[in-house]
């Protein structure tokens, strides 16, 4: 520590969650700590990611809210959405986010430095015109958006630039079937777009659990989106009216304002100078480290989306806290990465945490299900014809729950919760024994009885 033989005893590559939580708990410690950053404060999550996405979620919502009012006695007239006036709030929303970054950083001590970096070697760091040198380097730049090349694929947009449309499409296909696939297909359509969602396979968010994915898609349906699964584009043509022709591997067109593609995030190591420094890397780009977050080079680490675990804010602020730990208190790593609670801005949300049901019946041999589905209570006024579905995964034998899943408003707020049941070992007992809070869809949970 204060080795004065470097610059730095750590240079951070990467302000995004784990590296701003990296860099600020390394200096508490008493560390002198730099961290480049080329692009913006925050990472993907704050500027491009799950802060205006959900930001974005809310607006859409709003539309239904006042439809839903009518039933509830109140008479909303002339509503009218304008996209520049959202873009533009949530906009000043992150360069707000951005200033506290920023903030944080400097009052840690933390040494901030605008550019991009790229490793000369295992102790040099360039960025721009200048080198700095680090007894220890950690590599956090995160992961950026994939699209596949194929003719005219330069037409498509990803999440980060959906975020700064200059005009709102009146027809947008959006292809994937992962979380911002199904996010933005929502988003685009409660804003009034007319919206297809496109993706490759039979049903989107392989991974999850099957009732979970079949309830989301008939949900999807109410809300008028075109879901074209087992789909794929061959090949987008600009118009001379500026409209993209989209042309599917069948040999249909379809025409739309916008097409999006959101068919996955790789690791974010080109142009960093890893090869050269020595750092292995995996067959995706990812960089490769042991249980210390600690890379072929022993004095650089990594962690984050970088190193390609899970792609989840919460879980880099984790991995940023236990490397510092580890290097500055000599405490062990403990990371623990079962039952990490995840929830999709869906709409309805999905919130789900433990193991799928098919994961469970590859794992025991005595599964127990219990679900429920039914209509919130707001929509006994409203008229919604929307639905809410509910389930527990519970291995037979040790009456353990192992899985808890939900589709309908607030899941992410209501399956937090639940993951400290699932992490402390909570059993189906416990759950029964939990006395409801009434009226709340969340009651629904632990009064669940009767096995599916």
């Amino acid at each position: 520590m204060n080795n004065r033989t470097y610059d730095f005893d750590l240079f951070v590559i990467g302000a995004g969650s784990g590296g701003v939580r990296a860099s600020r708990m390394a200096a508490a410690e008493g560390a002198k700590v730099a961290v480049a950053e080329g692009r913006f404060l925050g990472g993907t999550c704050v500027n491009v990611g799950c802060v205006p996405k959900k930001l974005f979620v809310y607006g859409a919502h709003y539309h239904e809210d006042f439809e839903d009012a009518k039933g509830y006695g109140w008479t909303v007239d002339g509503v009218s959405f304008d996209w520049p006036t959202l873009r533009d709030n949530k906009t000043r929303e992150i360069e707000r986010l951005n200033g506290i970054y920023e903030n944080l950083l400097k009052n840690a001590g933390v040494e901030l430095i605008a550019g991009y970096a790229a490793l000369v070697d295992q102790h040099t760091i360039a960025v721009g015109d200048k080198r700095y040198t680090a007894e220890r380097i950690l590599v956090a730049p995160g992961s950026k958006a994939f699209v596949p090349d194929f003719p005219g694929s330069e037409h498509a947009i990803t999440s980060d630039e959906a975020f700064y449309l200059e005009t709102f499409p009146k027809k947008v296909i959006v292809v994937g079937g992962g979380y911002i696939a199904v996010e933005f297909a929502g988003i685009f359509a409660g804003l009034g777009a007319e919206t297809v969602l496109s993706y490759r396979r039979d049903l989107f968010l392989r991974g999850f659990d099957g009732d979970i994915r079949e309830t989301l898609r008939d949900e999807m349906l109410k809300k008028h989106i075109n879901l074209n699964f087992n789909s794929t584009i061959s090949k987008i043509e600009k118009l001379s009216d500026g409209q993209l022709q989209v042309t599917w591997q069948d040999g249909s067109t379809e025409n739309a304002d916008t097409v999006m593609y959101a068919t996955g995030r790789v690791p974010n190591t080109k142009g960093l100078g890893l090869e050269q420094a020595g750092v292995a890397l995996a067959d995706n780009g990812a960089i490769k480290v042991d249980d210390n977050f600690q890379t072929s080079v022993p004095n650089i680490y990594a962690l984050g989306d970088v190193i390609d675990r899970f792609q989840l804010t919460p879980v880099a602020l984790a991995e940023a806290m236990a490397l510092v730990r580890y290097l500055y208190k000599g405490q062990p790593v403990v990371m623990d990465y079962s039952n990490i609670a995840t929830a999709v801005f869906s709409q309805p949300n999905i919130g789900t945490v433990g193991l799928t049901e098919e994961q469970a019946r590859g794992q025991y041999s005595n599964v127990v299900i219990y679900k429920t589905g039914f209509r919130h209570m707001k929509h006994t006024l409203s008229g919604r014809d929307e639905r809410v579905f509910m389930k527990l995964v519970v291995d037979g034998d040790s009456d353990r729950v192992l899985g808890c899943h939900m589709v309908g408003p607030d899941a992410g707020e209501i399956t937090q919760g639940l993951a400290i049941a699932l992490k402390a070992g909570a059993t189906k007992a416990i759950f029964d024994q939990t006395i409801g809070i009434h009226p709340t869809a969340a009651e629904e949970f632990v009064t669940m009885r009767t096995p599916a």
